[in-house]
């Protein structure tokens, strides 16, 4: 008893005069165990839900990569839906059509503009955060909608509804790339991008029916629960999957420890971390995140998240070419949103809701297009040295874009009462399987290609087809009305064509592009 005594004496003696090491923490990083008797009843923390999540189990893996694509699904949902409620709302309000479709418009805006204020906070303290706040944004935005009695409300309603909603698609790219390795990315970044444009089509597909058959309102009402299920389970279930956060939380656990013993005079302990840069013998210690250190300040972070993608956008030929060539499609995708109603009513004499109903073509299409990609990537792997180079990315995407320009000439020219009405709806499918491919090159091109800028590339690209999508509902009605459908459509259908020889170039050209590129130079030497 009394050898014990001494023991603590000696420890308490020593721990002051022993000076604390700060280490890096990893989550590789060789953990010390105390063994003197007194640490020994100070209960070490609970890190189990604190490792890697490349580690994760591949159930909770699927779970986490499923809620996010049903968030994604619901924002790209909440985007669309808003379009077969336009003529109740126009004529409720005293506005035009066109007036009221300005509610899409400010809705992509706030879509394109979120991600650059959202984004540096969720690298910063972490994605759940963002991710619960901006869940809870969109439930009282989607309330602002149903009940508001003003044009202008709408309008700034719809507006936050999308900054909210901007989380739901842009950040879920970041969260794969936190869970899973470039290997095992193909499969749950399709997945992501198959539910961006299947809740594209979902919503007008749904909510033509709630148009004709109820009020406007009920379009925001149905969304208020599903906003507010999405809200819950990502509350209660999610788990935050940026690693520099994971480590700083693991960190600050270990930390609190190594004080509850510095205060029971057991602080000493015995290190045998050479790899950490620690001397073999004993040691006070605290970890440190490598990556705080490094990390510029938020208010310089939201600076360069604000700036650097326009910089991109007009230096980078990469960034920009891929950007006006995933803008056009995505554009296609939201003129859709006008046209289809307009066209099947006026052509074929289908009401509101069958007019909506086209827009199974479209979800059936994203779904046949995900599969394919899935089953492509799998033969493909099979290859040595496949996904080695960015390039690789585009290979399948250069033929499956001539979808888009293919469906498009195809809907125009059969778009009369004298063709069936399956013929054009079959093009409206084909059309969304060519924006898949161009939706999915992009993004993983970009990611590929500027690793260390890729938040920034992508953004670049994000902000563009979100305007872009916004506007183009605008005037497309106008355009198809003075045009005629066949004229119109084969406009759009020229400029995709002409657009489709943009993957062909990089395949070539690629590699020298990016040799000339200081980002995508740096990524190679990196």
């Amino acid at each position: 008893m009394a050898h014990n005594t001494d023991s603590q004496a000696t420890s308490n003696d020593q721990a002051p005069q022993t000076p604390i090491q700060y280490l890096n923490l990893s989550f590789d990083s060789v953990l010390p165990i105390p063994t003197s008797i007194e640490a020994a009843k100070i209960p070490s923390p609970d890190l189990s839900k604190l490792g890697s999540p490349y580690k994760w189990s591949p159930t909770h893996k699927a779970f986490v990569t499923g809620v996010s694509c049903i968030a994604t699904l619901f924002a790209s949902f909440a985007a669309s839906c808003y379009s077969p409620g336009a003529e109740q709302m126009a004529s409720e309000w005293h506005i035009s059509k066109v007036a009221a479709l300005v509610g899409i418009t400010t809705f992509c805006c706030g879509f394109a503009i979120g991600p650059m204020f959202l984004a540096p906070f969720s690298e910063v303290v972490g994605r759940k955060p963002v991710f619960v706040v901006t869940a809870l944004l969109l439930v009282v935005c989607q309330v602002c909608c149903a009940v508001t009695r003003l044009y202008s409300g709408m309008l700034v309603a719809r507006f936050f509804a999308g900054i909210a909603g901007s989380t739901f698609s842009t950040m879920v790219g970041g969260i794969v790339a936190d869970i899973y390795t470039p290997r095992d990315r193909n499969a749950p970044m399709t997945l992501f991008s198959a539910g961006a444009l299947f809740g594209t089509g979902l919503g007008p597909l749904v909510c033509g029916f709630i148009g004709q058959y109820t009020t406007w309102r009920w379009i925001f009402y149905m969304q208020i629960i599903i906003a507010a299920l999405i809200s819950l389970s990502v509350i209660l279930c999610f788990r935050e999957t940026r690693s520099t956060v994971v480590l700083r939380k693991r960190a600050a656990k270990l930390n609190k420890w190594y004080e509850q013993l510095d205060a029971a005079g057991c602080g000493v302990l015995q290190f045998n971390c050479h790899d950490l840069g620690a001397e073999k013998g004993p040691l006070r210690v605290r970890w440190k995140i490598a990556a705080d250190e490094e990390r510029p300040s938020l208010i310089a972070n939201v600076k360069m998240s604000l700036s650097r993608p326009f910089v991109m956008l007009f230096t980078e030929p990469v960034v920009f070419f891929f950007s006006l060539w995933a803008a056009f499609s995505w554009s296609v995708l939201y003129i859709n949103l006008s046209i289809l109603p307009l066209v099947f009513q006026k052509a074929y004499g289908f009401s509101l809701s069958e007019a909506n109903g086209v827009f199974t073509a479209s979800c059936t299409g994203s779904l046949l297009a995900m599969g394919l990609s899935i089953v492509q990537d799998k033969i493909a792997s099979r290859r040595e040295g496949w996904n080695s180079v960015p390039e690789h990315r585009l290979y399948f995407s250069c033929l499956e874009s001539t979808l888009l320009p293919i469906g498009l000439f195809m809907f125009g020219w059969t778009s009369h009462f004298q063709v069936h009405w399956i013929v054009p709806t079959i093009a409206v499918g084909i059309s969304t399987m060519g924006i898949f491919a161009v939706y999915l090159a992009v993004f993983n091109y970009l990611a590929d290609t500027y690793h260390r800028y890729a938040s920034s590339a992508l953004a670049a690209q994000s902000f563009c087809r979100n305007m872009m999508g916004g506007v183009f509902p605008l005037v497309s009605t106008q355009m198809f009305e003075n045009l005629q459908f066949g004229p119109a459509a084969s406009l759009l259908g020229g400029i995709g064509a002409a657009l489709t020889l943009v993957p062909w170039l990089l395949v070539f050209c690629g590699p020298s592009i990016r040799a000339r590129s200081k980002m995508a130079s740096e990524v190679m030497k990196w």
